[in-house]
């Protein structure tokens, strides 16, 4: 049996306890003195959630490439460069890449991890082939290999895949894109897509969509974040890759309308997929938010959005957890 000790995130607050644990399992949650040496003292919290990834176009980050720092020249498609480096791969490139932001999350601590995957069918396959040996849990939100609605198509990823994960109104025909997001609903699947990143997109034709969780909302004005809200749609904000392309979020306006946000790192091919890294660099350029509020973004809050377990850090649930430095939020201990 192993011990860890010290303040403990659960979902009413910060508790001073300990967890027993073996390697599958915490077998006790105790409050108060640590009754044997713990392996590690620190800021308990439970393993992490990265809520939005495209690890596929990580094998980008080994290329000697001074990439554009303009949304629509690097990122959209089908014309952006991300999709001609796509297209070029091997696929041993992409494989390899992923399994290194993989990695890059295991020892970061994060536990599950929801990816928006390009190629279609094939991409959803190489990204499969790349989780196969990794103890990771992976949310795959795929997209059609071209910008219309196949209904065969749709079928096999959706079966495939947890759902459907899009760029954004701008890039498709409306009526293209909302044949596939009632198809992805009656499967009674994810679907999210990209919105008002660059520019700010209609809110009508968003919320059309009902979407489960929308991706940055960076353009969005005040009554479209309040009409979010309103709607209880979570949003996924990427503070390292807005930085990138000169993006100037405003999230106290997010925090005072109270939108539900989660945290993702987004293109592997601009930062490694670390969640820490993301909230460290997040605290140092925004304020309004705290170390706790950001680790309940990354623990809890979205665990609860993706229907993942949320009855964690308690006697018998599954030993994933990590230990931090409280003030530098420095992993001390990982178990996931």
């Amino acid at each position: 049996m192993k011990y860890v000790s010290g303040e403990i995130l659960t979902v009413d607050g910060l508790t001073r306890g300990y967890l027993s644990f073996n390697d599958r399992e915490i077998v006790e949650f105790g409050k108060g003195c640590c009754p044997k040496k713990p392996v590690s003292k620190g800021l308990i919290v439970p393993s992490f959630v990265n809520a939005h990834t495209h690890i596929g176009d990580s094998f980008i980050r080994k290329k000697e490439i001074d990439l554009p720092r303009d949304v629509e020249a690097l990122v959209a498609p089908p014309v952006g460069l991300k999709h001609k480096l796509l297209k070029k791969a091997t696929e041993n490139e992409l494989i390899e890449g992923m399994e290194e932001s993989i990695n890059v999350m295991i020892k970061s601590g994060t536990k599950i991890f929801s990816d928006f995957r390009e190629d279609g069918i094939i991409g959803v396959c190489l990204l499969k082939t790349a989780l196969a040996h990794w103890k990771i849990s992976s949310i795959i939100l795929s997209r059609p290999d071209n910008m219309i609605y196949h209904k065969n198509e749709i079928d096999i990823l959706l079966n495939l895949s947890d759902g459907i994960g899009l760029s954004s109104i701008s890039d498709w025909n409306i009526n293209e894109l909302k044949k596939i997001v009632h198809h992805t609903k009656q499967k009674k699947k994810i679907f999210s897509i990209h919105a008002s990143e660059s520019i700010r997109e209609d809110i009508d034709k968003i919320l059309d969509l009902k979407p489960d969780f929308l991706i940055h909302m960076i353009k969005a004005s005040k009554s479209d974040l309040i009409r979010v809200k309103e709607n209880d749609i979570p949003i996924v904000i990427c503070p390292r890759s807005n930085a990138f392309y000169g993006l100037k979020p405003n999230y106290k306006l997010l925090k005072k309308i109270g939108n539900k946000i989660l945290i993702g790192t987004d293109n592997g091919m601009l930062n490694p997929p670390n969640l820490l890294d993301e909230i460290n660099y997040t605290i140092s350029c925004f304020k309004g938010f705290s170390k706790i509020d950001l680790l309940n973004m990354i623990t809890y809050d979205a665990r609860k959005v993706l229907n993942q377990e949320c009855d964690i850090l308690g006697s018998n649930s599954k030993a994933e957890f990590v230990v931090l430095n409280k003030q530098t939020l420095k992993p001390l201990y990982i178990s996931v």
